[in-house]
């Protein structure tokens, strides 16, 4: 009986320490590889009810320390994945990598770096340059704006460390290789890391499983493919996107990969006719149907057919 009511009183600890978010659901890592976790976040925008949190923070075990990948997108929500980590290890954090400059993959630098201030920061150089020049401000202002105001308490905390294509960077017992090979894809700062170890891919926002990712001024669709088609050819065993599940290049690259593909024969097309990003669109959108369902399709799909209409212009 004893031992019972210790087993209970364990589990409801455990439930009420978890972390859960307004109705989402509760939110913790989950075990990718040997000694690779990863939270998967809520899909939806930022907002007051997933508390700004939305991307795939990573974590991974060494023998004396751990690296995360992309803590996300506030102090708060920072403080809730070191929780997290607490929850698997006791071990000290001795690195994070940033895979790009937009601030919901990254702006919870400041509580990791709060506890363990001695851990680098890895990121693309031109991420750092441009985070110093206000975008980290930005950002910051922007997750406050869509919170209503949870997310006012970050600071921005900038990367530390300056990668390069096809750097080898050792931690611990822990191997990793980043990769960026064009200068520009879904932003002009994205890096993809790899955990050799455990034959993984941290693939930022060049890719999204069940959720439509934006291309701003500064990203390429062009480049996007080349990207995903350059992951591929890796050969690796696990893919994390920067949104939705992992998994393998099927499950986590081919989808996305697939879905630009289309909309980039489909426009192409379209040019050659001389029709209009308007007159395109309900054309590519029935070759699209199982694209249909993913987060932010319909805001997105009209925006991107234009993106790709310009691209193609330009490189004619």
């Amino acid at each position: 009986m004893k031992t019972l009511y210790l087993l209970l009183s364990l589990t409801l600890s455990t439930l009420s320490n978890a972390w859960n978010i307004n109705g989402l659901g509760e939110f913790s890592f989950e075990k990718l590889g040997s000694n690779l976790l990863i939270i998967h976040g809520p899909s939806g925008e930022p907002s007051v009810k997933n508390q700004g949190f939305m991307n795939n923070p990573g974590m991974i075990v060494g023998n004396k320390g751990v690296i995360i990948v992309d803590p996300g997108s506030a102090y708060s929500v920072g403080k809730n994945v070191l929780k997290e980590v607490e929850k698997i290890t006791q071990k000290p954090i001795i690195a994070v990598f940033n895979t790009h400059v937009h601030g919901d993959h990254w702006l919870g630098n400041q509580a990791i770096i709060e506890k363990y201030p001695n851990a680098k920061i890895y990121a693309h150089p031109q991420m750092i340059i441009e985070a110093k020049n206000g975008e980290g401000d930005n950002w910051v202002n922007l997750m406050t704006t869509l919170t209503d105001g949870l997310t006012k308490d970050t600071i921005v905390t900038y990367p530390t460390d300056a990668t390069q294509h096809l750097q080898i960077i050792n931690l611990d017992s822990e191997q990793f290789k980043i990769h960026n090979p064009t200068i520009t894809a879904h932003t002009n700062t994205d890096i993809m890391i790899e955990h050799i170890n455990s034959k993984t891919l941290f693939l930022g926002d060049n890719s999204f499983v069940d959720r439509m990712g934006r291309f701003d001024s500064t990203s390429s669709m062009h480049n996007n493919i080349k990207v995903l088609q350059y992951a591929t050819d890796l050969g690796l065993d696990y893919y994390v996107p920067g949104h939705g599940s992992s998994g393998d290049a099927n499950h986590a690259v081919k989808p996305f990969l697939d879905y630009l593909l289309i909309v980039q024969d489909e426009v192409k097309k379209g040019y050659e006719e001389d029709l209009a990003d308007y007159e395109i669109k309900p054309i590519a959108l029935k070759k699209l149907k199982t694209y249909q369902n993913w987060h932010g399709f319909d805001a997105q799909f009209g925006k991107q057919i234009g993106k790709m209409l310009l691209e193609i212009e330009e490189l004619d």
